[in-house]
């Protein structure tokens, strides 16, 4: 596959990685940072072009007569969009996809219709919107480590570390299904120190296990249960930093009834934030500031969000909210190597926006019926949502579970079919347009997972 990708960010760079190790494709990298792209050219096998991404000429000379899919990841939406348009009107490329940040936009749905009456963009991502419900649904699951919803929320897979108050604790796994009698659930992973465990029903669940669990999503409350006393309901929020995604989040979880004090270091954006919020508190200050947490009744917060753009502060500003009282503390965190750090912190939840932009866009890069594709620890593990269909070489349609030859260390955990919610069985068999969630323990099984699903270039 010829691939452009417009914008050498923190996305794009990430994408370029990623295609330059996974897809085997042909992939041009184009941005104004001439220096930036000498230094991803000998990082990755990929060619590099120096320019304005929405520019014609620059476009043609990155390949646009005969890309196939064009990424438009620049910091500019208009620049994406139009980069999308003239790849569209120039080139006819078949796939488009844009960064969209501004809710202006996003809130049209015309604008981006695929019928071609649209801005000529197949498929926008919007790193910030992604980021903010993922942490919202974070807040709404108190004890969660991970919340990942797919089959349009019907299922849900859900990371949670097990503690002594659990009742299915210290017994195997199998007695889950006597605890929980009338519900249906899988658990596909357990990671002990730091070691992955492939689950069966002899396992035992030990204090500090993180486990990963799979079910309908009205039934996810109820397998926490067994895993460690339910938190109580949060009520309280403190968010720090009152960016895109700090302002998005407090406007979600005010419409929510949560209580929520923002503190934002900048007067005028503070000012700006306060106009649009209704219910929420606006501080301005510091958020590592323990006398403004001290006043602000720190102790008092069921959550406390730390999601400005400088990982320092916001790994310092969770850990002073922490030892100051705060019953459960987030941080966002861009930078792999901090997020491996906090792990031996008293910070519950380091969240990767990096990692959860990119498993937005890799369904439409490779190849096979994907829909949806999450990063799980930080990127060491995969869940994927794929489409079983009835192709003549289909791999999976008719088959029961134990006949599919799944990669090692990857399960699959739920299937949708149709409007159920199914656990499958060994015995199982697939149907055509089933949706199955997968577990996939080591990334580099996921091309092997991918090609099970792939179809026929002459599939309809």
């Amino acid at each position: 596959m010829k691939i452009i990708i417009l914008g050498a960010g923190q996305v794009g760079t990430s994408i370029t990685e990623i295609l330059s190790r996974e897809a085997g494709g042909d992939i041009t990298l184009v941005d104004i940072d001439e220096e930036r792209l000498s230094l991803l050219q000998n990082r990755f096998d990929i060619r590099t072009v120096h320019g304005h991404a929405s520019h014609p000429d620059v476009l043609r000379e990155a390949g646009g007569d005969d890309a196939e899919l064009i990424l438009a990841v620049t910091n500019s939406d208009e620049t994406n969009i139009t980069a999308c348009q003239i790849a569209s009107i120039l080139f006819n490329t078949p796939k488009k996809i844009a960064r969209i940040r501004s809710t202006k936009y996003i809130s049209e749905d015309k604008l981006f219709a695929r019928d071609g009456s649209g801005l000529g963009v197949d498929y926008i991502i919007s790193p910030e919107q992604i980021v903010t419900t993922e942490l919202q649904r974070l807040i709404e699951r108190p004890g969660a480590l991970q919340v990942l919803d797919f089959a349009n929320g019907r299922i849900q897979l859900v990371a949670i570390k097990a503690y002594n108050d659990g009742p299915l604790v210290g017994h195997h796994l199998r007695e889950l299904k006597d605890h929980l009698s009338n519900i249906e659930t899988r658990v596909v992973a357990i990671y002990r120190k730091g070691e992955a465990i492939m689950p069966c029903g002899d396992t035992i669940i030990e204090v500090n296990d993180e486990v990963f669990f799979i079910a309908a999503t009205e039934h996810i409350r109820a397998v926490m249960s067994e895993m460690r006393k339910l938190d109580k309901p949060v009520r309280t929020i403190m968010l720090a930093g009152g960016g895109n995604i700090g302002f998005r989040l407090a406007e979600a979880l005010e419409q929510k009834n949560y209580k929520v004090k923002l503190i934002e270091r900048s007067p005028e954006r503070a000012e700006e934030i306060s106009k649009h919020l209704k219910n929420t508190i606006v501080l301005i200050g510091d958020s590592a500031d323990e006398e403004l947490l001290k006043m602000e009744n720190i102790d008092k917060m069921d959550v406390f969000c730390a999601i400005t753009n400088d990982d320092e502060a916001n790994i310092l500003s969770a850990m002073l909210a922490k030892q100051l009282g705060a019953r459960r503390v987030m941080s966002i965190v861009n930078r792999t190597a901090y997020a491996d750090l906090i792990e031996r912190t008293m910070i519950d939840i380091a969240y990767s926006p990096k990692q959860a932009t990119i498993g937005s866009v890799l369904p439409k890069f490779r190849t096979g019926a994907l829909e949806a594709v999450h990063s799980l620890r930080l990127g060491t593990a995969e869940a994927i949502e794929a489409v079983a269909l009835n192709d003549q070489s289909s791999k999976v349609v008719g088959r029961q579970i134990d006949e599919i030859p799944l990669p090692k260390g990857t399960i699959i955990g739920a299937i949708l079919r149709g409007e159920e919610v199914i656990i499958p069985h060994h015995d199982t068999v697939i149907i055509n347009e089933d949706h199955l969630i997968l577990f996939v323990q080591e990334k580099k099984h996921i091309d092997e997972v991918v090609a099970l699903f792939q179809v026929s270039a002459f599939f309809i």
